[in-house]
């Protein structure tokens, strides 16, 4: 049986380079059911909450975690930090009993225009997934800088270098799922 991978992108953009590399880092895990999320959700309302529950696109959200052998999140920076569609995605799951992230094998990267490729992003990113308990693919950094000319036509990486990244990260995400 194929290794579910549940692909989540922190931007909502058509041609977003971190729904590109979620996609990337799939083909370079190998064989696996690749699913990709929706996080075009509503705003995280304790209001809201307290009289319809979690609204069926976050439950759906909560059930593709817990159905995944393992999770690839990649978030662009938005001003040294994740996004807020990517915030809001962690809030609303985060009210879900029991959690679906307790023990999840998570593989975190970023793709964006500036330098450090949204490294920072990814350090408050692990911050954000630590109350949840997950497991972190333990491995080189992937931060794809000037991302916008990192991908070819079909959405693979050109960098021979971003690509050697992303596979070794794959191959500690799957570490992490055989446990």
């Amino acid at each position: 049986m194929a290794t579910k991978i549940l692909g989540i992108s922190g931007s909502l953009r058509k041609d977003s380079v971190n729904s590109k590399l979620i996609r990337e880092a799939a083909r370079l895990y190998g064989e696996c059911e690749f699913l990709e999320a929706d996080l075009n959700i509503p705003l995280y309302d304790g209001d809201l909450e307290d009289e319809h529950g979690l609204p069926d696109v976050v439950e759906t959200l909560v059930s593709q975690i817990a159905d995944a052998d393992a999770v690839i999140i990649s978030t662009p920076e938005y001003n040294g930090g994740i996004t807020g569609v990517l915030k809001n995605a962690l809030d609303w799951v985060s009210r879900a009993k029991p959690s679906p992230w307790a023990g999840k094998p998570v593989a975190v990267m970023s793709a964006a225009a500036g330098r450090a490729g949204g490294v920072r992003a990814q350090t408050m990113l692990r911050t954000c997934m630590t109350p949840f308990s997950v497991r972190i693919a333990a491995a080189p950094e992937v931060g794809i800088a000037s991302a916008g000319s990192e991908f070819d036509d079909e959405g693979r990486l050109v960098s021979e270098r971003y690509q050697a990244s992303v596979e070794r990260l794959m191959r500690a995400l799957e570490v992490e799922i055989r446990g």
